[in-house]
């Protein structure tokens, strides 16, 4: 065999031992890994299961959810973000791991636009700003006025410095120019407590777990903490609409692939995902769990509205001086 034809038999065979990102390779081939970065049970991980079951019908492969939890989301989007590129690793994200974390965080190891490769935006989840049945007010106005005849004297819980509904309270201070004071819990479940027992006065809490106490007479709505009211109670104003125009503090869905994923395999994804959430089931499942969907679900349209909101609780991050190792 001469020199030339062993370099040309050579190259043949690499290329034929290339794997996954072959020309021709029809994906998926293989079952897709769906990370969730937090413990099953919650919410977040009903909505992954409940996706990757229709995503299994639309593919034709199995989509497994892994709970990876820890450091807020901050170790299941690490591990997202160094696997390998082919589109078989893709994570379930929120405001957290996708947004708040990198300013929250003293350290972390990946950044939240250029550590992944957006697939599609699912939506958000509305939080709503609620009252003990006892404090007098009823509306956002009143509930300002009670705090600017008496600073410092309303207080609110949350789920523990740095969530989101800790966050909420220092936005909303900044915004109304109010002095709330933050009571930190240790999980929604203590924080939920004290505001029935009026130990608090007030609380940024999703709107799913606030719904049968609203109904029930025990918290009274201020107003729904998203720019647009809510379909799950439409009959409450938004804070935006009363007073506080841009004022949104909901937790927003989306999922990711690691950075470099081929740009047609994130289409097919996407794709699949869109056709997923318009199935009757999903559509259902998604609604009676108080999710909204995203006005934009293209991948180009996560990716803004990541930066959008990693901009906007950096500001938030270093006003309320949180920091997390």
């Amino acid at each position: 065999m001469t020199k030339r034809r062993f370099l040309l038999a050579c190259a043949l065979a690499c290329t034929a031992a290339t794997p996954a990102l072959a020309q021709g390779e029809v994906f998926p081939s293989k079952p897709i890994n769906f990370v969730v970065p937090f413990p099953p049970g919650g919410p977040t991980d009903a909505m992954a299961r409940t996706l990757a079951a229709a995503l299994t019908e639309e593919i034709g492969q199995s989509v497994v959810v892994e709970n990876k939890a820890g450091a807020g989301g901050n170790i299941g989007a690490d591990g997202v973000a160094r696997a390998k590129p082919d589109g078989y690793t893709i994570m379930f994200g929120t405001s957290g791991p996708l947004a708040i974390n990198k300013s929250l965080y003293s350290k972390i190891s990946y950044d939240p636009v250029t550590s992944f490769a957006p697939v599609i935006h699912v939506g958000y989840l509305p939080n709503i700003l609620v009252v003990n049945a006892n404090v007098k007010a009823g509306n956002l106005k009143e509930l300002i006025a009670l705090d600017k005849a008496k600073p410092q004297s309303l207080n609110y819980a949350s789920s523990g410095n740095g969530a989101s509904s800790h966050l909420a309270g220092v936005l909303f201070n900044k915004m109304a120019g109010t002095t709330l004071q933050h009571v930190p819990y240790k999980g929604t479940g203590p924080a939920l407590n004290d505001l029935l027992a009026g130990q608090v006065q007030m609380s940024f809490t999703d709107i799913l777990t606030a719904m049968p106490y609203i109904k029930a007479g025990r918290l009274k709505a201020i107003g729904v903490a998203t720019e647009k009211r809510s379909q799950a109670m439409p009959e409450i104003a938004s804070i935006a609409e009363q007073g506080l125009p841009g004022y949104d503090v909901s937790v927003f869905f989306g999922v990711v692939a690691p950075a470099g994923t081929p740009a047609d395999r994130i289409a097919k994804l996407n794709s699949a995902f869109i056709q997923a959430l318009q199935k009757e089931k999903v559509r259902a499942s998604f609604a009676a769990q108080g999710l909204e969907s995203a006005a934009d679900h293209t991948p180009e349209g996560l990716t803004r509205f990541i930066k959008a909101e990693t901009a906007k609780w950096k500001t938030v991050v270093d006003a309320s001086g949180a920091k997390l190792d």
